[in-house]
C-alpha cells in the first residue's frame, strides 16, 4: 500500500495565542501564561465563516491531484473523514466528488472521526486497496474553531482548522502498515458537542449560555471538553496501545525514525514522551506550536511540515497514533518515502 503523497490545507487566518487570550485573561495575567505553556501553540491557523472543511479538502485534493499528475479517472475511492461536515445530507465525500469531477464508479463515502481519523481512514483505505482498489483519495480534516464558544477558554486555545489530502495507490509494499485500532465509547462525555443533532436539536434553549467552575462560557451547540478526561484517558491508553503494536511487530522504538502523535497539546506530548521514555526529538511537534491542534489532520500537518523535506528525499520507518473524541485512539507502523508532494499551505479565499 504505497503512499504517494500527503498534503495538508490549513486555515487562512493566522490568530496570536498570546493576543487572542489577553482580553480572555486580562483579570490574571499568570493564567494566560499558563495556558500558553501548557498549550505550546503560539499561533493558530482557523477558517473564517463561509469557509468549511469541504473548502480546504478541495484546496488539498486539487493540490495533491497537481503535484502527483494523478488523473480524477483514476481515483476508485474517495474517504472524507470529518466531524464537521457541510450538511447531515449529503455526505461531504459526495460533494467532493462532485467539486473535482470524479467519475461515477468512485465509490464515496464520509467517516464521523476526530483526531484518531487519519489513522481509521488509514486502516480503511489500506483495506480497499487489498481488496482491489487502484487509487485511494483519503481527506482528514475539521474546522473545529467553528465549534467554539469565543469566551470558552479551555478550549479555544486548542484548535486550529486544517483538512489533509492523502493519496494511496496499489503496488509493492515491501513494509506493509499495521495497525491497532481502539474505541471506549463509555468516556463519550469528555469531548462532545451536545446540541445540533436528532437527539437535542437547535433551539433557544441550546443558545443558553452558561459558565462553568473555571470561568469557561459554553452553550450547549459548542464543544465541551473535559481536560482532566482527556488527560487521564490518554496516559492510561496510549503508551499501552503504543507497545502493544511495536510487539506485535516485533520492533522497538529505538528502530523507529519518528513517532508522529497526536498534536493535542504541548503538556500531553510531555507525558507521553515521558511515559514512552523516548527523547524529545524523536517526536515532532513544531507543526503544533505553529498551527494548532488540527484534529484529524494534525498527523498529516506533521508529515508536511516537521518531515517534509526528510520524506521528499527518503523513506522514513514511523509509528502514526491519533488519540481524542469518542472515545477512540489508533496507531499504525508505516513505511513513508520519498513522497512526490508532502507540504502544508494555507487556503486562499
Amino acid at each position: 500500500m504505497p503512499i504517494t503523497a500527503i498534503t495538508t490545507c490549513t486555515g487562512p487566518l493566522t490568530v496570536s495565542n498570546a493576543d487572542d487570550l489577553t482580553g480572555l485573561c486580562s483579570e490574571n495575567p499568570q493564567q494566560l501564561q499558563r495556558v500558553l505553556a501548557m498549550t505550546g501553540i503560539e499561533t493558530r491557523c482557523i477558517a473564517p465563516p463561509g469557509v468549511t472543511t469541504l473548502d480546504l479538502g478541495e484546496a488539498a485534493a486539487r493540490h495533491l491531484l497537481e503535484k502527483t499528475n494523478t488523473d480524477p479517472a483514476g481515483i476508485d475511492w474517495l474517504l472524507f473523514v470529518t466531524q464537521t461536515p457541510d450538511h447531515f445530507q449529503p455526505c461531504n465525500a459526495n460533494l467532493l466528488h462532485h467539486r473535482l469531477g470524479l467519475p461515477k464508479n468512485t465509490a464515496a463515502i464520509d467517516l464521523n472521526q476526530g483526531c484518531s481519523g487519519w489513522v481509521y481512514g488509514l486502516q480503511i483505505a489500506h483495506a480497499q486497496i487489498t481488496a482491489g482498489a487502484r487509487r485511494v483519495l483519503l481527506l482528514a480534516g475539521d474546522t473545529i474553531s467553528q465549534t467554539l464558544h469565543p469566551r470558552d477558554r479551555s478550549a479555544r486555545p486548542l484548535f486550529g482548522d486544517a483538512c489533509s489530502a492523502t493519496l494511496i495507490e496499489a503496488g509493492d509494499d515491501p513494509h506493509p502498515p499495521l495497525f491497532h485500532l481502539c474505541s471506549d465509547g463509555s468516556g463519550h462525555r469528555a469531548i462532545k458537542q451536545p446540541a445540533g443533532g436528532f437527539r437535542q436539536p437547535l433551539s433557544e434553549a441550546t443558545a443558553v449560555e452558561s459558565t462553568d467552575a473555571d470561568g469557561n462560557v459554553r452553550t450547549p451547540a459548542n464543544l465541551h471538553m473535559n481536560g482532566l478526561e482527556v488527560l487521564n484517558f490518554t496516559l492510561r491508553e496510549e503508551p499501552q496501545a503504543i507497545r502493544n503494536l511495536l510487539a506485535q511487530a516485533g520492533q522497538s522504538l529505538d528502530e523507529l525514525d519518528a513517532i508522529v502523535l497526536h498534536q493535542a497539546s504541548r503538556f500531553i506530548l510531555d507525558q507521553l514522551i515521558r511515559k514512552l521514555g523516548v527523547p524529545r526529538a524523536k517526536v515532532p511537534s513544531e507543526a503544533l506550536a505553529r498551527f494548532g491542534n488540527l484534529s484529524s489532520a494534525s498527523i498529516p500537518s506533521v508529515l508536511g511540515h516537521d518531515l517534509s523535506t526528510q520524506l521528499q528525499q527518503r523513506s522514513l520507518r514511523l509509528l502514526c497514533s491519533g488519540f481524542g473524541v469518542g472515545l477512540s485512539w489508533g496507531s499504525c507502523l508505516l513505511t513513508l518515502g520519498p513522497l512526490q508532494c508532502v507540504d502544508t499551505f494555507p487556503f486562499e479565499q
